[in-house]
């Protein structure tokens, strides 16, 4: 073991809801295979960018089982299914913990965006009486976090912090401090979002963020690659179970990994566009390694935001490149899912914890070689084995929000 758990906030379950696949396995030979997910989607027709990252779910209501299905929207649907996921992944019961030390953390960037354009339609031919009665709860962003902590009786804190494009990774920090003050016991926490829609995708190409690849979408998002364009838009969920160390030993929880610091710092500089210096991104990761106590030569291992933006690439390849100069492996999971926004940071600290359990680091699709611009080691077209004891994974958001976290291993061990 890299250090004792007794005292640290740790990883006992991973839930997904992915392009890539849901069940971890198929995920993880999704990202080791390094394929993008990418292709052409109906409802997408005619814009620029007519192609997405799509989680395969067709069967969320069954998966939910009951009724409860009908009165969510999609993104909050995906949530739950990995949250059971990752509850079940750690070995718990909810009708054996105690709820009142049980909370929720689930970012989201929009919330149910589909659910209220067509609501928007309905009232815009029908009046205020064709508006669905289910609108607000189905819209708001924090449906993910309530409809969750209802179906595992959490009566603990129950938050949705909404960072963008940081939103997982702003809510597993937060998790962290809930555990490290005492408030709770163990954290559902993670993120997700569903916005494969025409106004989303509109919005994010008048940016001009996008990739415009039409021609070929499985090659469009490349992150760190010369003539990357813009990002791919992916849908999914993310959710990890966190636990104190001395509460997850008490039960006998197997431990996947050491959650060992986390930091946040903000740009301060542009609605959308990164500051082209790093400096709230490097304040950030310099916040999480300061946390976890480690110089940073000991980081071997980075995780990248990796969008495959011009503007985000370029700033993040300095970053790594100044702040780490033993060239740690590189990898960038959007290659594979494209931008899941608010899931994404959860989505890939599990890959994070994945790559700390399995020696492997994948590789960034779309990347045929490490990029020449910067003195950075992507891993490339095929997967690398590596026994790596600390990573460091990066989400960065718009309105500049920067949030680092800092994983450790542990060696495996029987629940």
């Amino acid at each position: 073991m890299v250090r004792d758990t007794g005292t640290a906030t740790v990883v006992t379950g991973l839930g997904l809801v992915t392009p890539a696949g849901d069940d971890e396995r198929a995920f993880w030979a999704g990202l080791c295979a390094g394929r993008s997910t990418a292709r052409r989607c109906e409802e997408l027709a005619g814009l620029p960018a007519d192609f997405a990252c799509r989680a395969d779910r067709t069967d969320l209501d069954e998966a939910i089982g009951g009724r409860a299905g009908w009165r969510m929207a999609r993104f909050a649907k995906m949530a739950l299914v990995a949250a059971r996921r990752a509850v079940d992944d750690a070995g718990l019961r909810p009708d054996r913990w105690d709820g009142g030390r049980v909370g929720v953390v689930l970012g989201v960037g929009v919330g149910g965006v589909s659910t209220l354009v067509d609501n928007v339609r309905r009232f815009d031919g029908g009046g205020a009486q064709a508006v669905s009665p289910l609108l607000a709860p189905m819209m708001m962003p924090n449906a993910a976090a309530g409809e969750i902590a209802i179906d595992l009786g959490a009566h603990g804190p129950s938050l949705a912090p909404a960072t963008a494009c940081a939103s997982g990774a702003t809510a597993l920090a937060t998790a962290h401090d809930l555990l490290a003050t005492g408030r709770c016991d163990l954290v559902v926490a993670g993120g997700a979002e569903s916005v494969l829609t025409p106004l989303v995708a509109a919005a994010f190409g008048q940016l001009g963020a996008l990739s415009t690849r039409t021609g070929d979408p499985a090659a469009a998002s490349r992150p760190f690659a010369p003539d990357r364009d813009g990002f791919v838009l992916g849908e999914g969920a993310g959710v990890l179970v966190l636990e104190r160390g001395a509460h997850a030993a008490a039960r006998g929880a197997r431990l996947r990994a050491v959650l060992a610091g986390t930091g946040a710092a903000t740009d301060a500089h542009h609605p959308t566009a990164p500051d082209p210096g790093g400096h709230g991104a490097r304040r950030a990761v310099e916040a999480a390694l300061d946390a976890a106590g480690w110089a940073a030569h000991e980081v071997g291992h980075v995780n990248a935001h990796g969008t495959s933006t011009p503007l985000n690439d370029a700033m993040e390849a300095e970053l790594i490149a100044g702040l780490f100069p033993h060239r740690p492996p590189v990898t960038a999971p959007k290659g594979v899912l494209g931008h899941t926004l608010a899931a994404a940071g959860a989505i890939e600290a599990a890959a994070t914890v994945l790559t700390l359990e399995h020696g492997v680091v994948p590789p960034v699709a779309n990347l045929d070689a490490p990029p020449a611009d910067w003195d950075i080691d992507c891993v490339t077209k095929q997967p690398r084995r590596l026994r790596v004891d600390r990573a460091v994974s990066h989400s960065f958001g718009f309105g500049g929000h920067n949030v680092a976290l800092c994983f450790e291993r542990v060696r495996p061990s029987g629940r």
